[in-house]
């Protein structure tokens, strides 16, 4: 990461006088903003994925998510005239593509017709040291000790939760949402170093757009054969996770790392997994028993942990 970046990440900005301190202070607030808008859209992407899955089926929301958000992306990029991605860049949206746009939103909707949104949420919470980890592994750094204890203790945690509510061991959406851990912390690594090269929105959109050729002709196949009973909610549902999660999102998501640094912007997705209990709740008139928001607080615990040391 760049000197800048880096410093930003962690706050300490050296500065020479009141202007150059009014300078960066101005992207730093924006960055934040962004993030924050960020996290603000992926608490929902839960409780939108119950509603699609009212009138759909999973493969079908999943599908018909990608096709409609890469309407949405290739009509910016277009729009903008953005000219396409260097060919050294396309390995590395693959793999955002096959993370972020597919693998994530897939295994997670899999997941949660067996689990309830807080359930989910908990789970994913891990999702900040599990991309932490992958990044490390990725770039080569070297965590500290203190990193690691929190990350093994924060995984402890999730696997226990896991565990206690589902009777003794890990059901079926439990190994889902674990997948989706695993493939969204790459594509949040990947897309993050790509961020670096060009701008953030283009990251998801260009990935997006590369997805079509699979998820069109895999909505046909899915809308032809799964039950489609769409309601209100359905349709809500599903246009929140194609423009909403999917693209906007994503869009602000890693606008608001590139300017304070994914140690900062991380931070702020400690919010995530409470924001999504609160939206279980009222939108879907969940009821949450004590284990749910112990375990949540005691992960960002955990993740807090992480980014002091």
């Amino acid at each position: 990461m760049r000197t800048q970046d880096s410093a930003t990440a962690h706050g300490t900005i050296a500065v020479s006088g009141a202007p150059d301190t009014v300078a960066a202070t101005a992207p730093t607030r924006s960055g934040t903003l962004s993030a924050a808008l960020g996290v603000v859209a992926f608490s929902l992407t839960f409780p939108g994925t119950a509603w699609a899955l009212e009138g759909l089926g999973p493969w079908s929301v999943t599908t018909c998510r990608v096709v409609l958000a890469a309407l949405v992306a290739g009509g910016a990029l277009a729009a903008r005239r953005v000219a396409p991605p260097q060919r050294r860049h396309w390995p590395g949206l693959l793999v955002v593509a096959a993370g972020v746009v597919v693998g994530f939103p897939l295994l997670t909707t899999l997941a949660l017709q067996t689990s309830t949104t807080s359930h989910a949420a908990v789970v994913v919470g891990l999702l900040p040291l599990t991309t932490a980890t992958v990044s490390a592994v990725r770039t080569g750094a070297r965590p500290s000790r203190r990193f690691w204890a929190a990350a093994l203790t924060g995984a402890a945690v999730v696997i226990g939760f896991a565990v206690q509510q589902s009777g003794g061991a890990p059901a079926t959406g439990d190994l889902y949402l674990f997948g989706a851990l695993l493939v969204c912390a790459a594509g949040y690594a990947e897309g993050g170093r790509l961020a670096r090269d060009m701008p953030g929105w283009q990251v998801i959109g260009w990935a997006l757009v590369a997805c079509v050729p699979v998820a069109l002709p895999g909505a046909a196949v899915a809308l032809s054969v799964e039950d489609v009973r769409l309601g209100g909610h359905a349709v809500a549902g599903l246009l929140w996770l194609a423009v909403g999660s999917q693209f906007v999102g994503l869009v602000v998501w890693y606008r608001g790392m590139a300017a304070i640094g994914v140690a900062r912007a991380s931070q702020l997705q400690l919010a995530q997994p409470l924001l999504t209990l609160v939206w279980s709740v009222l939108l879907l008139g969940e009821h949450i028993g004590p284990a749910a928001p112990i375990a949540a607080v005691a992960v960002l615990v955990c993740i807090g942990v992480t980014q002091r040391g």
